[in-house]
């Protein structure tokens, strides 16, 4: 099953107080209306039942089935997906609306339990599937045309045959995440959304004090990177032991699977090679000097200063004008971004801003960051967002409406083979932010405006880029010192700090406190080495925002044929229309050259 909770994984910083119009906000009752609607009473009484008799017409009996009977056991077991998935998201979208509301906490994780219980009797399923001899299974597919549109779901079940425990052992697995994973992943989302920080005087939530260091006044910078370090350092034993558990369970788990390395189930999950990631990881390790050191040193310059604080790395241009964007103003710019590119892309996007599938505002309780969740197929995607009118909230919002298009074309391949694995998951997301980006840049009246744009861009992209390869390695470290045995909050720090001056490059100075950063990126805890995607997609995207300047005829159609598949293709598979391969080594180098271009660009500006 991957019925999911969601989570505020596509992080952005903002924070504070700014007018910029009415935000909307979630109307959930496309899922359900309330907590007791009947329609909710119903459906859980259903899954219950359903997979009791789901276990009962089928466990043992898979590979005797014929074509015909396997075809409405997977469309069986797809009806079970989409109910779970329809109250587990309905119950997470009103749990991240107020993490510190006890009733919704309450809700979220009585629906997980019960849907755990209901769902232990179907881990055979995926078990008995790995146990079928390929010639069997070719034979199904050869025999129902219907069937075989679902082998893309059977092939990704089965790369984890090599790694798959007793039956026994999966139920226990299965059962026991509640208290597990699970339940420290909460523990992580409580204790952050729960952390207060007081700047001048007032109180703030992470987001607000997250935000001050994109502000202006380099003081509220300093004070908000100090007050951070402060809270983070009083909480960094608990953020530890959460790090601790994980990494420790992950460890047992591979160790009982038998899984090489602790990326390997990432790299699974994502349906792409090992040699595929180490090649995006070395690529961007090695343009260290040319991306991030050359940008950072221009950026001092431009700062008067001869280095930079951590305080610094995301503070406005000195010629950066100070604007607040209303909500209807973003809103504007990013479907006209979207429908200068086609207008099926605007209107496909229209529905967000105008039936409730957005919530802007920040509010108490509220988790921060921002997300596209895409609830299941027959309902639609829902995009949360921290909206504080920054130039960079709406590209947060070009990036996660693109989320919510792509969630939207991909609906139609039905539950089972609409989700994309999370390396090209953030292809149409970041292509949305390109497009607005681009949109701005046109629009740019003078030289300081060009200036400023581009030098918001190359920082997102290496935050993107650099920023997620650096996690990446931090989380590699982690994760293999861990299997020496228990970490204290130090050793963590000392990592951390392993991965900061080589990736951020000489200018950079690092505060005393700055060592504990790592405590609150929800990626880490979420979903390890989840992180490298991002890197993945903004190359993808770079690769392919080129095939189009290059070639833009045809460019749209088979775009959108590439959203539309969802899952239900490979990478390779994917991106050979548009004559480009992840699996080549040169891949990488030319959507990293997109940002070195830009950084050409602005020096050139400086002669």
């Amino acid at each position: 099953m991957h019925i999911a909770t969601p989570r505020p994984v596509f992080d952005a910083n903002s924070g504070g107080a700014a007018p910029f119009g009415d935000l909307p906000e979630w109307d959930l009752s496309d899922l359900y209306t309330a907590e007791d609607a009947p329609e909710l009473t119903r459906d859980m009484g259903w899954l219950d039942t359903e997979c009791a008799a789901f276990a009962a017409d089928y466990e043992g009996k898979l590979a005797d089935l014929s074509a015909d009977e396997m075809l409405t056991c997977v469309q069986r077991y797809e009806q079970i997906d989409v109910i779970g998935g329809r109250i587990m998201s309905f119950a997470g979208l009103r749990y991240y609306q107020n993490t510190m509301d006890a009733g919704r906490a309450k809700f979220l994780s009585d629906c997980q339990d019960k849907i755990t219980t209901f769902t232990t009797p179907l881990v055979f399923y995926s078990l008995e599937i790995n146990r079928i001899p390929d010639d069997v299974l070719a034979a199904k597919f050869d025999a129902n045309a219907d069937l075989a549109r679902y082998k893309p779901v059977f092939d990704r079940l089965r790369t984890m045959r090599p790694y798959q425990l007793s039956d026994e052992l999966e139920k226990f697995l299965h059962d026991q995440s509640v208290v597990g994973s699970a339940a420290w992943n909460k523990l992580f989302d409580e204790t952050i959304a729960g952390l207060t920080f007081v700047i001048d005087g007032e109180e703030y939530n992470i987001e607000g004090t997250l935000n001050f260091l994109t502000d202006s006044d380099r003081t509220k910078r300093e004070a908000a990177a100090h007050e951070l370090a402060r809270v983070f350092g009083e909480n960094i034993k608990i953020f530890s032991r959460v790090h601790n558990t994980l990494a420790k369970e992950k460890e047992v788990e591979d160790r009982w699977r038998k899984m090489p390395t602790p990326q390997t189930g990432r790299h699974l999950s994502n349906h792409v090679e090992p040699e595929v990631v180490e090649a995006l990881r070395n690529a961007v390790v090695n343009a260290y000097p040319k991306l991030s050191h050359r940008y950072y040193a221009l950026k001092a310059k431009w700062l008067g200063l001869e280095t930079l604080e951590v305080w610094d790395r995301n503070a406005p241009l000195p010629t950066e004008e100070q604007k607040t964007v209303a909500w209807d103003d973003a809103k504007a710019l990013v479907l006209d971004a979207y429908g200068d590119f086609a207008p099926e892309m605007a209107e496909i996007a229209k529905p967000f801003f105008t039936d409730g599938w957005i919530d802007a505002g920040v509010k108490p309780g509220k988790a921060p960051g921002a997300f596209a969740h895409p609830t299941v197929t027959p309902v639609h995607p829902y995009v949360m967002l921290n909206y504080l009118g920054k130039p960079r909230d709406v590209m947060t919002l070009a990036h996660e409406l693109g989320h919510g298009v792509h969630q939207v074309l991909a609906a139609d391949q039905g539950e089972l083979l609409s989700s994309t694995p999370l390396t090209l998951a953030e292809t149409a997301s970041v292509f949305g932010e390109m497009l607005t980006f681009r949109k701005l840049l046109d629009n740019a009246k003078t030289k300081e405006e060009r200036k400023t744009l581009l030098a918001g861009k190359v920082e997102d992209m290496i935050n993107t880029v650099v920023r997620q390869i650096a996690f990446y390695d931090f989380e590699c470290k982690l994760h293999a010192a861990r299997r020496d045995g228990e970490l204290t909050p130090d050793d963590i720090n000392a990592l951390w700090m392993s991965v900061q001056a080589e990736s951020l490059g000489p200018v950079f100075n690092f505060m005393e406190g700055y060592e504990t950063f790592w405590a609150y990126i929800p990626h880490f805890v979420h979903s390890p080495f989840y992180v490298y995607a991002y890197a993945f997609g903004d190359g993808l995207v770079n690769a392919l925002y080129a095939a189009y300047e290059e070639a833009p005829e045809g460019f749209q159609e088979k775009y959108f044929d590439m959203l539309r598949a969802g899952g239900s293709k490979h990478h390779k598979d994917l991106l050979a229309p548009f004559g480009l391969d992840a699996s080549d080594p040169t891949f990488w180098d030319k959507g990293l050259s997109m940002i070195s271009g830009f950084i050409d660009e602005l020096e050139a500006m400086e002669d």
